[in-house]
């Protein structure tokens, strides 16, 4: 068995570079386009539960049908705020504009109402869904202002080409442009750079605070359980734990890695359990709903580290075979396998990337959209009967049991092959040896 200390450091600097991704990039994208109503030009864009409102001569925002498509995007998305059922708990907000500094306060100073929309900016910044947005248009006051409860939805085109909807901010009988934060996507996913950098604490940041939390004060009593009661059969959480620790240090790292297994467990360890624990509680009903393992700022740092490990551990036999595979044509070497085992360096954190994200959103995408069916096909507008409800139930608990399985299978995953990855970049040349060495220990 590992020293304990050595896998709660490796633990802590996993959660670290996890939590920084998200200051840097929050993946706006998956949050969906925020509801909205009619602009001034009358185009009706997007779909709101509101109920019609007028918001100081903008005109009115108008109530249209229940859109799932909508309510599962902004389910999923990295917000500003977090919800333990109907109770909106402020987060700290960091923000940077260039030419204007920081600004830090709390979201709640926002007044946001059950669907995340501010009803006052501060110095130029608003909250949409959820979502912090800041007003570029110089003419808009500073300082805390009374805005328009809704926002409005314009279609606009960017440079690409492509229409994009900008949420805009009613004040005085003026529409103002939003810009959303900063994201480092390259602009893949829509984003880029923008007039501000949001480094604040969001719902996805405080799930993993929480789980991070919880799971250093497990593994501290389960290292104290150990030192106390040396020698002896482990009882209570301590016998819960080290079967799991087992199995991944008999049937992942020893077979997978070989001699060099000890090494790398905590890393292993690390991320079995931190994704494992976020995959839980992201199930949590009425808790947040947070979705940390289906963004991809967190998949994409735990990629980004399997991609080190393995290619700052690999040795001489594993360029070797990536650069210049011995035995091979050269020919054959330049024209084809060196091309593909080059890419396939990078492809393969890509996959574990992709991987862990897709299948978690799709099952918290899934499961949001059952209960919609209760509003789908409910009786009127907005009114549910009782056969869609007590269908949409089930069909939400079955696929709830399914994601519980799958919380398990996904982290799992992640870790095999991430061992996998670093048992091909640290074995011999003889490519054996590493079932004799796990036999050995």
């Amino acid at each position: 068995m590992i020293s304990m200390r050595r896998f709660i450091l490796s633990f802590s600097c996993v959660f670290c570079l996890t939590a920084f991704a998200f200051s840097q990039n929050h993946n706006e994208q998956q949050g969906g386009e925020p509801q909205g109503g009619k602009p001034q030009n009358g185009e009706q864009h997007g779909a709101v539960d509101h109920q019609a409102g007028h918001d100081a001569g903008c005109g009115p925002v108008e109530e249209h049908g229940f859109d799932p498509g909508a309510t599962a995007f902004h389910h999923v998305s990295d917000q500003n705020v977090y919800n333990i059922g109907p109770i909106q708990l402020p987060l700290p907000c960091f923000l940077y504009a260039p030419g204007e500094g920081w600004k830090v306060f709390s979201s709640g100073n926002f007044h946001a109402d059950a669907h995340g929309n501010g009803q006052v900016a501060i110095d130029k910044y608003v909250l949409v869904e959820g979502l912090v947005r800041r007003i570029e248009d110089p003419a808009f006051p500073s300082g805390v202002v009374e805005i328009g409860h809704h926002p409005y939805l314009k279609k606009e085109v960017q440079e690409n080409g492509k229409e994009k909807e900008i949420p805009y901010i009613c004040h005085s009988s003026t529409l103002y442009p939003t810009a959303g934060r900063s994201t480092a996507d390259f602009g893949m996913f829509g984003g880029g750079i923008s007039s501000f950098y949001d480094f604040s604490m969001t719902k996805n940041v405080a799930s993993m605070l929480v789980v991070f939390l919880f799971l250093a004060l497990v593994f501290n009593g389960v290292a104290k359980a150990y030192a106390k009661r040396d020698g002896m059969a482990p009882t209570g959480l301590q016998g819960f734990i080290e079967p799991i620790f087992l199995f991944i240090q008999d049937e992942v790292a020893k077979p997978f890695i070989g001699a060099k297994w000890e090494k790398y467990l905590p890393f292993l360890m690390s991320i079995f359990f931190f994704i494992l624990g976020l995959n839980l509680f992201g199930q949590i009903p009425f808790f947040g709903g947070s979705n940390v393992t289906g963004n991809l700022a967190f998949t994409g740092v735990m990629a980004i580290l399997t991609f080190l490990i393995v290619n700052l551990s690999g040795n001489k036999h594993y360029w070797e075979h990536v650069l210049w595979m011995p035995g091979v044509p050269a020919p054959l070497k330049v024209l084809i396998l060196t091309p593909v085992e080059f890419l396939g360096i990078f492809i393969k954190p890509f996959t574990l990337m992709l991987r862990l994200c897709a299948n978690i959103t799709a099952g918290h995408i899934v499961i949001t959209i059952f209960i919609s069916l209760i509003f789908i096909f409910g009786k009127g507008a907005m009114a549910p009967s009782l056969g869609t409800g007590v269908g949409s139930t089930i069909l939400t608990m079955f696929m709830m049991a399914i994601e519980l399985l799958v919380a398990f299978i996904q982290a799992f995953v992640f870790t095999l092959l991430t061992a996998s990855y670093i048992g091909s970049a640290v074995e011999d040349g003889h490519g054996h040896g590493h079932e004799e060495e796990g036999a050995h220990h």
